[in-house]
């Protein structure tokens, strides 16, 4: 085996594992749990996030009043472009360790050049894992000096996101800021 053959195989290889690290990271939980703080009246911000969750999909399925805990759930979608997007990804990377298998072993003719058809597969794994049950949940915490309302939220990061940029100005929610400013 030359050079040029091996160190194909080795890149080739090492795509295929990127790709796998990629789809784990693109399915892995990332609960977070995050404080706000709102100027309002806890009765006008819990209604305003009531309203905002419902509008989203979300469903109440426990409360309790004693811990002051609102408990929501709701049915997390993949993304379809991102699953061709792996599709494509797994098809390239199988067509190309297929060309390096074939000159590799010539006696396998055209045969490696199949493994182009378990490409859709890293699209059909990430669609079947990223696909979950999600819950949220939202304590309302003592008031704390001037801050009438506060809050602790526990649920995806992306959710708490879409919360904080959606709702931020309405409802005056403020946070300590890394939820936004953090990559990851």
């Amino acid at each position: 085996m030359d050079s040029v053959l091996s160190s194909t195989l080795l890149l080739t290889l090492l795509m295929g594992i990127g790709l796998l690290f990629f789809l784990r990271a693109a399915s892995k939980d990332r609960t977070t749990v995050v404080e706000v703080n709102s100027s309002r009246p806890p009765l006008e911000v819990l209604e305003g996030l009531n309203q905002w969750l419902l509008q989203r999909g979300w469903q109440t399925i426990a409360g309790d009043p004693e811990q002051q805990l609102l408990r929501f759930e709701g049915q997390v979608d993949a993304s379809v472009p991102l699953a061709v997007l792996l599709s494509v990804l797994g098809a390239s990377g199988a067509t190309a360790l297929g060309l390096v298998l074939r000159q590799l072993l010539p006696a396998l003719s055209y045969w490696p050049l199949l493994l182009a058809l378990l490409g859709p597969l890293a699209g059909r794994i990430y669609l079947i894992r990223a696909r979950r049950l999600e819950t949220l949940e939202l304590r309302l915490l003592p008031q704390q000096g001037f801050v009438p309302t506060t809050l602790k939220l526990r649920a995806h990061r992306d959710e708490l996101i879409a919360l904080e940029r959606s709702l931020g100005r309405s409802l005056n929610l403020h946070s300590d800021g890394r939820l936004l400013s953090s990559p990851l």
